[in-house]
């Protein structure tokens, strides 16, 4: 063991005294090969100089000779790199004594140049990237290199747009093209900034220009000019994840010049659109009621006029003019105006620039109020207004308002819907938003006061007849029979009770919820008033009570239609103050202080007293002092 590790010992000092000649060698290896480079780099500096001035003299004279180098063209490359040189060379030199050479030298640049970009493309055809990576990285020295990068583009967008939808052929086509320009060419991203440039300003606007080119319809024109912005806009949009350079807002710019000729005029041409179509609309409509639209005078005048035509129809009994019972409106028509609004405000939003959004969408707003308010629905409610009859007339009248009213407000419903869905987004939180709010507001107000004086005329209207009626029809022996007839309601209650029915289910049919109740409770408010001071023009003997007690519970029939709780409550209470008329002198008393009865005023139950045939002879008069004296 002993032996063994002392050879082992030996071994493993003879190791380090090897390898610390080995570093002795490296290390002068290094320094000769130091010394080697400083004398070789000079040299071949020296030596290349040489050869590009051997190369120069060559330009010196005209026509040559040249190095053979510039006519094999296998030598393409090594000829372009000289070249290169020669011409960064003669440019520094004096024009006055090298202008010869520095001619020839431009020449033979441009010549080879041009044999490099005709090369390129040949390996593009041929799908040589690693030759078209070398040859565009000795093209990048040269002025031409953008050309070589134009060459590329022309190459790659040959044939590509085939499917007859540029749209749907640019994205495809930059997505392939994308790895290859990375493996191309040095700077990727400013040749896919050309490569798209190419697209928008070639084939693209070319195919805008001819879509555009026709504007002898405007509605076909703007729908094509939204269309072609929206696609191109997200065209923009989908090419956004590939690198085009710095400038961020490059496609955005490329969107905005291309149709910014097309987008200064357009809102003029929106709006002439608009009111044409919106015309055009409102005409046909027209011609089919075969009705020719004439002036409205309103006001005083206008209230004149109706005054003296209910005078000469109360005299001569002519028909009131209806217009056979025709609204003048459609929510189809509204429906239509609206749509052509609707489609008008998404273009505003879309080809609008942000500053002038709001302004154009007040302009559509302002065509709207104009064909759809004043011109339908105001001229329809004029309309509407004229063809109520005057109240109290002896012929039945035909009203027809409220279904002018039923149409207004689903017309308003309408058009509120598309006030908040498609205006307001266009100018909230800018200047326009409050003065929007307040010109619907000014309009909503306008009509509802419109629609209350229709409402108020037919309401008159139709107690008004009642009122003829009963004062025509009832008799006073409807009151005052002698005899055991059978007791029935009168016939002049049956007639008004079946109107009354029918304009019920009119209003319940045109109105609905809080306007309905109001409307329902105004009608039986008044229609009670006439039927109460009706009843005070007549004296009741004991069976004439009952008939006029019948009458009553037919009144209540009719207006329990109305469903109305105040209205049924005053109908209620007049069946009991028929009640007075009907009882024995001696319990009239009782009566009067009944639950129906008790909270009325004592006057009321005097005055129905005094109705009974038998108030003087009975001397209930002396039971009105003790009413009174109670009070």
């Amino acid at each position: 063991m002993a032996k063994l590790e002392e050879k082992n010992k030996a071994a493993v000092e003879a190791f380090h005294e090897l390898d610390s000649r080995i570093n002795n060698v490296a290390t002068k290896v290094v320094y000769l090969g130091d010394q080697l480079e400083n004398v070789n780099t000079p040299r071949s500096r020296a030596v290349e100089a040489q050869k590009l001035l051997t190369h120069f003299n060559g330009f010196i004279k005209p026509g040559g000779p040249f190095s053979p180098v510039f006519s094999d063209k296998e030598q393409l490359f090594e000829a372009a790199d000289i070249i290169q040189k020669l011409q960064l060379v003669a440019q520094e030199l004096p024009s006055s004594k090298y202008s010869g050479a520095q001619k020839q030298i431009a020449q033979k640049y441009d010549e080879i140049e041009r044999s490099l970009i005709e090369e390129f493309a040949k390996a593009q055809v041929k799908g040589d990237r690693a030759q078209m990576k070398h040859i565009a990285s000795i093209l990048s020295h040269f002025k031409g290199y953008s050309q070589c990068i134009d060459a590329f583009i022309e190459q790659s967008q040959a044939g590509a747009f085939s499917s007859g939808d540029v749209f749907l052929d640019v994205v495809p086509l930059c997505e392939r093209n994308a790895r290859e320009m990375k493996e191309v060419f040095h700077n990727p991203e400013q040749v896919m900034g050309k490569f798209i440039l190419n697209i928008f300003y070639g084939k693209l606007q070319g195919t805008i220009s001819t879509n555009l080119a026709d504007r002898s319809r405007p509605d076909i024109y703007l729908k094509r000019l939204h269309e072609l912005y929206s696609r191109t806009t997200k065209l923009s949009i989908d090419l956004a994840r590939y690198d085009t350079g710095n400038d961020h807002a490059f496609l955005s710019k490329l969107v905005k010049n291309i149709f910014q000729r097309y987008l200064e005029s357009y809102i003029s041409l929106e709006i002439r659109n608009l009111k044409e179509r919106s015309a055009t609309v409102l005409k046909k409509f027209y011609e089919y009621k075969n009705h020719q639209k004439k002036p409205i005078n309103t006001g005083g005048i206008q209230e004149l006029r109706r005054d003296l035509q209910a005078v000469i129809v109360a005299k001569t009994g002519a028909v009131w003019e209806t217009h056979g019972g025709e609204t003048f409106l459609s929510e189809q028509i509204a429906v239509s105006l609206l749509d052509e609004t609707k489609q008008a405000l998404i273009r505003c939003h879309s080809l609008s620039r942000s500053s002038e959004c709001a302004a154009n969408a007040v302009q559509i707003l302002d065509v709207l109020f104009q064909f759809l308010i004043d011109e339908f629905v105001d001229y329809a409610l004029e309309i509407g207004l004229q063809a109520i009859p005057p109240g109290e007339s002896k012929v039945q009248p035909e009203l027809y308002f409220f279904g002018v009213v039923r149409e207004v407000n689903a017309i308003v419903h309408l058009m509120d819907k598309l006030f908040h869905d498609s205006i307001i987004p266009l100018v909230v939180s800018t200047p326009k938003h409050g003065e929007c709010l307040q010109r619907k507001k000014t309009i909503s107000e306008q009509l509802e006061n419109k629609l209350e004086i229709g409402v108020d005329r037919s309401l008159s209207a139709i107690v008004g007849y009642v009122k003829v009626t009963l004062q025509s029809e009832q008799k006073k022996g409807d009151f005052k029979p002698e005899g055991d007839e059978a007791v029935i309601a009168s016939p002049a209650c049956i007639k008004v009770c079946r109107f009354v029915s029918v304009q019920t289910e009119r209003i319940r049919n045109s109105l609905d919820g809080k306007n309905q109740e109001a409307v329902l409770n105004e009608l039986g408010t008044r229609f009670h008033r006439v039927i109460y001071e009706h009843f005070h023009q007549f004296q009741y003997n004991s069976m004439g009570a009952l008939c006029a007690i019948c009458d009553v519970n037919e009144y209540k029939k009719c207006v329990q239609e109305f469903k109305v709780p105040m209205v049924t409550t005053l109908f209620d209470t007049l069946h009991a103050l028929c009640n007075l008329l009907l009882v024995l002198p001696e319990n009239l008393k009782q009566v009067c202080t009944g639950d129906q009865l008790a909270a009325l005023d004592r006057s009321i139950l005097s005055n129905f007293i005094q109705l009974r045939a038998d108030f003087k002879t009975a001397r209930l008069g002396n039971y009105i002092k003790t009413l009174s004296e109670d009070k």
